[in-house]
């Protein structure tokens, strides 16, 4: 109300300015559906790409990819990408981060993907200072692009874990580091209140599905109104970019990747 008679408010994010999804599950790892598929139905809702990020070997529990498989997995998804025609199909994970502050896998192999999505599942009552520091320590690493659902929570089973999330936000700003706005109906995370205050901060936000099937890819609505309640314009969204240029903004050393240069 105090914005608009001074013409302040902002042009928000709208779903037809999404033109990617940065977080999507297949049968590989503890999906439903196949990768074709998956790629299939994100090109029938008009995305121009979508990162295909199955568990990594830490999460036996979801099926994680070893080293090996995930090298299948990036063989597969190439043929994919070239069956499938018109869309770009990122070669991704979502690889945890242990409870030392280690990754699952080496940078070896991190070397290998277009985008890797850095998540904590275990360990998730760790003190707000071990906790920062264990998200920070991801974030300083060259190949991890963004960090997924970072307070943890899954709304009415799980509350979200303490960290100094202003500490975090501005190490992701100062270390080109996406976050993730999950439009998981179970997570929702981060938050509008996290959301604002990361733009605020200068961070880099996406806005994903993490989808486990073909119908939840349909998720992008959910964190674009998650967005929108934190006044966030397409400029703020990284997966606003079309093609191309969200090509030239992952070519970029991590730490020249800002909001500015997106």
């Amino acid at each position: 109300i105090q914005s608009a008679p001074n013409g302040a408010l902002p042009a928000l994010v709208e779903i037809k300015d999404i033109k990617g999804d940065l977080h999507a599950h297949t049968d590989w790892s503890d999906g439903r559906d196949p990768m074709e598929a998956m790629v299939q139905e994100a090109r029938t809702r008009g995305l121009e790409y979508i990162a295909i990020t199955d568990h990594s070997v830490g999460r036996g529990i979801a099926n994680g990819l070893s080293p090996e498989r995930l090298r299948s997995h990036i063989k597969r998804l190439k043929e994919v990408e070239r069956d499938a025609g018109g869309i770009r199909v990122l070669r991704g994970t979502e690889m945890d981060i242990r409870a030392d502050g280690s990754l699952d896998y080496a940078d070896e192999v991190l070397a290998e993907l277009d985008w890797v999505v850095a998540s904590v599942h275990s360990a998730m009552g760790q003190e707000a200072a071990v906790m920062t520091e264990r998200i920070i320590g991801a974030m300083n690493n060259p190949y991890v692009t963004a960090i997924g659902h970072l307070t943890t929570r899954l709304i009415g089973e799980r509350k979200p874990g303490d960290a100094d999330y202003d500490a975090i936000f501005r190490a992701a700003a100062a270390t080109g580091t996406a976050l993730e706005i999950n439009g998981s109906v179970e997570r929702l995370d981060l938050k509008d209140a996290h959301v604002r205050r990361a733009r605020e901060l200068g961070a880099m936000l996406v806005i994903t599905t993490d989808a486990h099937t073909t119908e939840a890819l349909g998720n992008l609505e959910y964190g674009v109104k998650v967005a929108r309640r934190a006044w966030c314009e397409g400029r703020h969204v990284l997966n606003t970019l079309p093609r191309d240029s969200f090509a030239a903004w992952l070519a970029l050393d991590k730490r020249a990747r800002s909001v500015e240069s997106s």
